[in-house]
C-alpha cells in the first residue's frame, strides 16, 4: 500500500538534502522519481531544488492553480513513476494536500513530502496543518539550537541579527533572515525572558 509521508523540521536540519538522497536511491534502483517545488521560491535558479551542501536537481513547480493528482497522473501515461517528493511542503495548500493523498490512495504511488511545520510566528503552515492531520506516517528531522537543545522554532531576524515578530506573511530567506531555536530561546529573543510571544496574526516563512 503506497503511504503518503511527512518530514518535518524546523530550519536547516536537512530536509532538501534527505529528498535529494532519497531521490537518488530510488534512480540508482532503475526507479523513476518526480520531484515538485514551490514556485515561490527561486533562490537557486526556477524549477530547482537545491540543498546548503551543494546537491540539486531539476523538480515541477508548484503553484495554487495546479491540480497535483491531474499533473502526475498526465506524467503516468508517459513513463512508469515510483516515488513523488515534495520539497516546501508548507507552501502546499489543503487541496493540493488531498491531491497527493488521492495519488497515494488511487494511483498507488508514495508520496514524500518535506518542509517546516510552523513559521516565525509559531503558527502551523497550511500544507503542514493537513499534512500533520492526514499523512499516513509524520517523521521529525531533527536540528538543534545554539544551546544544544532541540530546534523546533524558526525565528526570523533583520539585517541586524535582531528578532521580528511582524512582516510581510512571505518573506523568503536563509541564514541571512531565519535561526532554528529551541522554544525556550525563541520566546526569549522576541519578548525576554519568560514571557510569551505577542503576535500579530501574520504568516509564513522559508525552508533551509
Amino acid at each position: 500500500m503506497a503511504k503518503l509521508y511527512f518530514y518535518y523540521s524546523a530550519m536547516n536540519a536537512g530536509k532538501t538534502t534527505t529528498l535529494l538522497q532519497s531521490s537518488f536511491n530510488y534512480q540508482e534502483r532503475g526507479m523513476n522519481t518526480m520531484l515538485f517545488t514551490a514556485s515561490i521560491d527561486d533562490r537557486f535558479g526556477e524549477a530547482v531544488i537545491a540543498s546548503r551542501i551543494g546537491l540539486k536537481a531539476g523538480a515541477h513547480l508548484f503553484d495554487a492553480n495546479i491540480d497535483l493528482f491531474v499533473k502526475i497522473a498526465d506524467a503516468l501515461k508517459t513513463r512508469p513513476i515510483h516515488c513523488i517528493l515534495v520539497d516546501e511542503a508548507q507552501f502546499l495548500t489543503k487541496d493540493h494536500v488531498f491531491q497527493l493523498a488521492s495519488v497515494a490512495d488511487v494511483l498507488k504511488i508514495p508520496v514524500l513530502c518535506y518542509g517546516l511545520r510552523t513559521d516565525f510566528q509559531a503558527k502551523l503552515f497550511e500544507g503542514s496543518k493537513w499534512l500533520l492531520a492526514i499523512a499516513d506516517e509524520l517523521h521529525e528531522l531533527k536540528t538543534i539550537c545554539k544551546c544544544g537543545s532541540k530546534a523546533t522554532m524558526n525565528l526570523r531576524i533583520d539585517a541586524e541579527g535582531r528578532a521580528v515578530s511582524e512582516g510581510a506573511s512571505i518573506e523568503i530567506g536563509g541564514n541571512d533572515r531565519y535561526i532554528a531555536l529551541c522554544r525556550k530561546h525563541f520566546m526569549e529573543k522576541l519578548n525576554g525572558p519568560g514571557k510569551l510571544p505577542e503576535l500579530t496574526p501574520t504568516t509564513l516563512d522559508a525552508d533551509g
